[in-house]
């Protein structure tokens, strides 16, 4: 037989509200038990009756189960605010940051000659002694990179010089050579035709 489905309301008799209390109660405590032992969790359950008696099963110190139960709810809480104070400070910034980025704009349109007829002549003077002070900058910087430049170009200029009296220097070098080798050739002929005047024919037999 098929079990009809109870509605969710108060049961309006007494008796019947308190034989459905202390079965469904038992229930209850067993499942928390259940639950406890077969998946190692820590449960703990709290009941009071509608004439205030107290029902509880709790798988281990129940004191300690609480203790921890408002230590994570007061962390949450706390984790919440932290994020909602995080994020108004951020939109703050964020605020800021969209003013800041919308006047060096503003400025960087009046400095390259836009929107320049709402300025007062103190603006004006302004603008015009800002633009001098970068117009200083960059031909100081201008400057720097030219003499840079220049001393490279030397650099490279002396390398060049060294490099080609070395190779003037190689050029040179056979010539003497040559020269000294010469020199060498035409001693030993005059040698050998000394020795070949001094021993020219055969020696004279004398007969006793």
């Amino acid at each position: 037989m098929v079990r009809g489905k109870i509605q969710m309301r108060r049961i309006e008799n007494a008796t019947s509200r308190q034989v459905t209390f202390s079965k469904r109660r038992n229930g209850l405590l067993k499942k928390a038990y259940e639950l406890s032992v077969l998946c190692d969790a820590e449960v703990a359950v709290i009941i009071f009756s509608q004439k205030g008696r107290l029902y509880e099963f709790s798988s281990t110190d129940m004191q300690k189960t609480i203790e921890r139960y408002h230590k994570y709810a007061k962390g949450g809480q706390t984790s919440n605010t932290e994020g909602e104070q995080n994020l108004q400070q951020l939109k703050g910034e964020s605020e800021i940051m969209s003013q800041k980025i919308e006047l060096i704009q503003l400025s960087q349109r009046k400095l390259l000659g836009y929107g320049l007829s709402s300025c007062t002549l103190d603006e004006l003077q302004e603008i015009d002694s800002q633009l001098e002070r970068s117009l200083r900058s960059i031909r100081a910087r201008k400057a720097e990179l030219f003499m840079e430049h220049i001393e490279h170009l030397k650099a490279k200029e002396r390398l060049l010089k060294e490099e080609n009296e070395r190779l003037c220097h190689q050029m040179s070098a056979p010539e003497k050579e040559v020269v000294v080798h010469g020199s060498q050739n035409s001693q030993i002929s005059s040698v050998i035709d000394v020795e070949t005047e001094l021993f020219i024919g055969l020696p004279e037999m004398r007969c006793s």
